[in-house]
């Protein structure tokens, strides 16, 4: 998935006769903090609820004070990975997206990044979610695969997250399966550490019940 596909529907650009008042009305509608400012095709730079107080310029258009307008953007064909990384470290509501001649095509807002990631992640689709714990040099995508579908099973997405000043990670899968106990308990013989599970409350009530039931049972004999 690109910057084109992430493209907003519904919030336009700014223009340069455009007043400070129109930017903040514009940016309380579409509850964002920034706005590009186009000149035609040409992307002139992005204004910030910010800028506008910072210089006073409610009332005077944004072209007078272009030289002040950030200039973040991200190019049409650049993947959603790198969209997140501009916006997380410039701390933007919105990033201008240009084509390979440095044309305007629109604008990304973080609602609509979240949308996007939201559906990659799988986030709708029914499932359940396990996360493991882990040594780094442990790590293995292929036998953890192997475990999943070994239990008639498929990881519908996954991600890694390293631990801060630690040789230590956590996975989490999102599995398309709603009763995880059975992957669990594989997990378990692989000697994986298994730090938390999401799945229906129900199926986890009915696992818990049948390893008391099993527990018994066995003290019992």
């Amino acid at each position: 998935m690109t910057a084109q596909d992430l493209l907003s529907e519904v919030v336009p650009p700014l223009r340069l006769t455009d007043s400070g008042q129109k930017a903040l009305n514009w940016m309380e509608i579409f509850r964002i903090s920034h706005l590009p400012v186009v000149d035609g095709k040409r992307l002139v730079g992005v204004i910030s609820d910010k800028i506008i107080y910072d210089l006073n310029i409610i009332d005077r258009p944004l072209g007078d004070y272009s030289d002040h307008l950030l200039s973040p953007f991200v190019r049409s064909n650049q993947h959603i990975y790198e969209v997140f990384l501009t916006i997380s470290s410039l701390k933007l509501s919105a990033l201008p997206v240009l084509d390979m001649y440095n044309q305007y095509l629109g604008v990304i807002t973080v609602f609509d990044l979240a949308q996007k990631f939201a559906d990659l992640v799988a986030v709708h689709e029914p499932g359940g979610v396990i996360v493991l714990e882990l040594n780094a040099i442990d790590y293995s995508l292929s036998q953890i695969a192997q475990i999943v579908e070994s239990n008639d099973a498929k990881i519908l997405s996954f991600y890694v997250s390293p631990e801060a000043d630690s040789k230590r990670m956590t996975v989490t899968l999102k599995i398309n399966v709603v009763d995880l106990s059975a992957i669990i308990q594989t997990f378990v013989r692989y000697d994986y550490n298994i730090i938390a599970v999401y799945m229906d409350n129900s199926t986890i009530k009915n696992m818990y019940e049948d390893r008391i039931e099993q527990l018994m049972k066995f003290m019992n004999l």
